[in-house]
């Protein structure tokens, strides 16, 4: 059997409302994106990056940025008064 865009066209529209979104999720996550691809290259050209690094070093490296992100990113909202 060949599929067409006509027969997913047509499956579709038996797809009941509340499930739309997943559908559309889906298809979505199918596609490629320009904006993805470049994220993705970004990221994967830091991979290996720390390979020559040894397990305890690593293992302290990770922690430190663990404890820098903490103490950057968990601080009160002094806006709302919380101290």
């Amino acid at each position: 059997m060949t599929i067409t865009l006509n027969t997913i066209l047509k499956e579709i529209q038996d797809v009941p409302v509340d499930k739309l979104e997943d559908v559309y999720e889906y298809v979505h996550s199918l596609t490629p994106h320009k904006k993805n691809s470049r994220l993705r290259k970004k990221i994967l050209s830091f991979a290996g990056a720390f390979s020559d690094m040894s397990e305890e070093s690593y293992q302290e490296f990770a922690s430190e940025v663990q404890k820098s992100r903490k103490e950057l990113f968990d601080r009160p909202n002094l806006l709302r008064g919380s101290y």
